[in-house]
């Protein structure tokens, strides 16, 4: 029997050169950024994670770190300037800064499987469904690594979150956000590698090589978002008050609850079973201002109904951004729910020691130091499970995940926009509570006080409105749902086993291919062909 050969795959080479994988990648990080609100082109990830990735392959370690870094400079320094809005180019630029550079140091993954994957499974089912799903992991495990690192990270331009307003966001009621995301890369990575295997030899050839990208688009299109259960509704009286509420807003002792009550007024006498106010709507501790507790009881008393109010409270020593639950006649509060993720740098100074001394002036206009909380972010409100975030907390998933586990039908997301007015950053906050209220297959109230602030249906479409940078209010009959999506039951599973799995997977298929590659090779007979692996 004649002896078997074992072909090695020729080594990858780069696509471009270093310069014009540059000018590229710089090109698709800026492209990108077209995806995410206002602009939400959503359609053109299929042409900026291509480029991406087209880049970095055959590229060694330090041309990869470059690249990736060219790309996050793209997409960061556009898409988080209204962080620049009122503190100036410094947390701008330490911020883009810092998330270019994980994604420049996650890049290398990605060059690694694109040169070790083809010499392990050189086949094409290799090249067509197991490379891509690597890649489409180790894209993942980089979302997942800027939403947790450092300071429990900042996980602002996942890739599903450009779909909120597309029909791929059903596939997040299946495999949440980082389900999402991973399928797109995949469908990407996968067509990138049918057109890099060349021309093929026949239709049924040709279709089988684009048969994974294809399927995959059309499950990313074609799936309907997993049903909930009807469990009726509940009538929601938003109160948008368009206060002073900025950080450096002119404004006397109690100008934002002054705005807050005003614009309630109109709805006093409606029937409704929840009367809502954004984060911040109290600027008062409403535990031990005396004043301000007065006024709640008797506007409790006034609605009829329960309030879901916010303030800063203070506990001994500690300050916590905090949602309350406010009933007449009650020992109120009733309920109290603290913000799970304080902003650093906004809320609190992480190590404020060394950063006083880089930036003393802007460190300095952070006085106050909010603690984390730990309590469960759901209320109930006379026999309705209400899931809650505040601000920032919509776009960490625990926060979302953990309210739907402990029986929320309905979601309030309480936020303050006051200090980026004129920016694109309300808008994408928005598209965070769109993309949940589909993930979780409930309605979601996302309230802001100076907008924008809508009531997004479980399919992810608006129900209600109120215009932004007015005061105003509005009633609105809030669907209600039960049931658990497999976003949610599964989501943190689906995110573990894509990012911890794929880096687990790259570093299997390293350990073999630097094996091989140290095993004497057996000479093979003349005119073989065997080309030697890298």
């Amino acid at each position: 029997m004649p002896e078997r050969l074992h072909l090695a795959a020729p080594r990858v080479r780069p696509l471009l050169p270093l310069w014009a994988a540059g000018v590229v990648a710089t090109a698709a990080g800026l492209v990108l950024t077209l995806a995410f609100p206002a602009m939400s082109w959503w359609p053109v990830v299929f042409v900026a994670v291509p480029l991406g990735l087209l880049t970095l392959i055959g590229r060694r370690t330090g041309g990869a770190f470059t690249v990736g870094l060219l790309f996050g400079v793209g997409l960061f320094f556009v898409n988080f300037s209204f962080t620049a809005r009122y503190l100036g180019p410094v947390p701008w630029i330490a911020l883009s800064t810092l998330e270019s550079l994980l994604t420049a140091v996650m890049a290398i993954p990605i060059a690694w499987a694109y040169r070790w994957l083809p010499r392990w499974a050189p086949g094409t089912a290799g090249r067509l469904l197991v490379l891509p799903a690597l890649v489409a992991g180790l894209w993942v495990s980089r979302e997942e690594l800027q939403g947790t690192f450092p300071y429990g990270g900042f996980p602002w331009t996942r890739i599903a979150v450009t779909q909120a307003d597309s029909p791929l966001v059903h596939v997040t009621s299946w495999t949440g956000m980082s389900g999402l995301s991973f399928l797109i890369v995949f469908a990407c990575a996968a067509a990138i590698e049918a057109a890099r295997l060349g021309r093929a030899r026949g239709v049924p050839a040709a279709a089988l090589r684009i048969l994974p990208a294809g399927i995959t688009v059309l499950v990313l299109f074609l799936l309907p978002a997993f049903p909930t259960s009807d469990a009726g509704s509940i009538r929601v009286g938003a109160v948008q008050g368009n206060g002073p509420a900025g950080y450096f807003d002119q404004r006397a002792a109690y100008d934002v609850f002054r705005a807050q009550l005003a614009a309630t007024r109109p709805i006093e006498d409606r029937d409704i079973d929840l009367l809502l106010w954004p984060e911040g709507g109290i600027d008062a501790d409403p535990l031990s201002n005396t004043s301000v507790r007065t006024a709640l009881d008797a506007l409790a008393d006034r609605v009829g109904a329960p309030l879901l109010v916010s303030g800063v409270t203070q506990r001994g020593d500690q300050y916590f951004n905090s949602s309350l639950l406010w009933k007449a006649g009650g020992q109120n509060p009733t309920a109290l729910y603290d913000k799970r993720h304080p902003v650093p740098f906004g809320e609190y100074v992480p190590d404020r020691w060394f950063y006083s001394m880089l930036a003393p002036d802007l460190i300095g206009l952070i006085q106050r130091e909010y603690t984390p909380g730990t309590t469960t972010p759901m209320f109930d409100v006379n026999g309705v499970g209400v899931g809650l975030a505040i601000c920032f907390d919509v776009i960490y998933d625990d926060v979302i995940r953990e309210g739907a586990l402990s029986g929320a039908q309905v979601y309030m997301f309480q936020t303050n926009n006051a200090d980026f007015r004129g920016t694109d950053e309300n808008l994408q906050q928005l598209a965070f509570a769109r993309i949940r209220a589909v993930e979780t297959g409930r309605a979601v109230v996302n309230l802001s006080t100076v907008g924008t602030s809508q009531v997004i249906g479980p399919d992810g479409r608006t129900i209600d409105a109120l215009p932004a940078d007015e005061p105003g209010a509005m009633v609105t009959d809030v669907p209600l749902r039960t049931g658990l999506t497999p976003g949610i039951l599964l989501g943190d599973a689906i995110q573990t086993l894509l990012g911890w799995g794929s880096v687990v997977a790259l570093a299997l298929v390293g350990l073999i291919v630097r094996r091989r590659a140290r095993t004497p090779k057996t000479p093979t007979p003349e005119g073989a062909g065997v080309e030697a692996g890298e």
